[in-house]
């Protein structure tokens, strides 16, 4: 198969893309385009043929449901049978935006691969010029996981796509690179107070503002024999090929660290803020400001892709605080870690 990749920018023919994008997600294939989190990969929500082309790319494990983005609020109301004040609120202030509501699904709606079986499904409305044109002419719930081999960093350009899905998919939208670079919140609705399944850009504390309390469990994960009620809950993700391991924030740890790894005769790329650079790392990529998260949430995932570009045997990875973005951070780190904390 061919993979297209479309710049979509002031200088080309918007409708001819858009076009092309729109025909062949109607004729059953697959489309990933640029949301304000990271690059999606979607598929016409309703059609059971067209979602499993989504796992079939990725590689994705078939009990793992799917986000489904929509073009405007009010379409909610087709999908859902029924809608909280507290989720109402939350479309209100949030929508469009890196907000996923998990609600009960209409029956019979929604193709059974998109909800994995489940009586709930996860919609959001994103915040994105070209997600939001694409899903306005379409007038289609478009199921869009992660536009990358399932396991591996999330894309946030589609350079990043393009590597992970040549030749697996007929066509990219290239719309620059993403904002935010962490995928959305995931909150569960269907219970109250709600439940945060997966932190994201929109924070526990912002939720709170707008509804009261809103849960945030110790774990988001599950175990292997339970259905996951949000992408990300089950198995590990965001990972580069070497190993990853987590490391608090301090100097003198991390320089016992890398002395340990260069003691063994490995090489080691090091994740953290701008102040370790002076280290001995093999590799050193900068997480920014400590005080600025949302810049380290935006470079994240590039940074674990650029570690592959390396020869690096151990990556280590400084953690955030859990506060605000921080949270979101943590957990995708966790993730590509798959728990895995260094201990000298």
């Amino acid at each position: 198969m061919k993979t297209t990749r479309l710049i979509v920018d002031n200088n080309v023919n918007k409708i001819e893309v858009y076009t092309q994008a729109v025909e062949k997600l109607k004729m059953g294939e697959v489309v990933a385009f640029p949301t304000e989190t990271v690059y999606g990969l979607g598929a016409i929500a309703t059609n059971e043929q067209a979602v499993a082309k989504i796992f079939e790319a990725k590689g994705r494990p078939s009990d793992n449901p799917l986000i489904v983005h929509v073009g405007e609020a009010h379409h909610v109301l087709k999908y859902v049978s029924e809608i909280s004040k507290k989720a109402d609120d939350c479309i209100e202030a949030f929508w469009p935006g890196p907000l996923t509501l998990i609600l009960h699904a209409k029956p019979n709606v929604f193709a059974p691969n998109v909800t994995a079986g489940l009586s709930t499904v996860g919609l959001r409305m994103p915040d994105h010029p070209v997600a939001l044109e694409l899903l306005k002419l379409l007038a289609e719930p478009v199921a869009a996981p992660s536009a990358n081999r399932s396991g591996k960093p999330s894309p946030t350009t589609a350079l990043h796509v393009e590597n992970d899905l040549q030749g697996r998919i007929p066509l990219i939208l290239d719309g620059g690179a993403t904002g935010i670079g962490l995928e959305s919140t995931v909150v569960d609705f269907t219970v109250d107070p709600p439940v945060i399944l997966r932190p994201g850009g929109v924070t526990a504390q912002m939720l709170r503002t707008v509804i009261g309390e809103v849960i945030e469990p110790d774990t988001t994960t599950v175990d292997d024999a339970t259905v996951p009620r949000a992408p990300g809950m089950k198995y590990a993700h965001y990972a580069p090929d070497a190993p990853v391991f987590l490391i608090q924030p301090d100097l003198d740890a991390v320089d016992r660290a890398i002395q340990s790894i260069h003691t063994q005769n490995q090489k080691v790329a090091l994740l953290a803020p701008d102040e370790f650079k002076h280290n001995e790392a093999d590799w050193f990529f900068s997480l920014g400001n400590q005080q600025n998260l949302e810049s380290t949430a935006q470079h994240l995932y590039a940074h674990l892709r650029e570690c592959d570009d390396t020869t690096a045997d151990i990556i280590l990875v400084t953690v955030p605080l859990k506060t605000g973005v921080g949270a979101a951070i943590f957990n995708r780190l966790e993730k590509a870690a798959d728990g895995n904390w260094w201990h000298s």
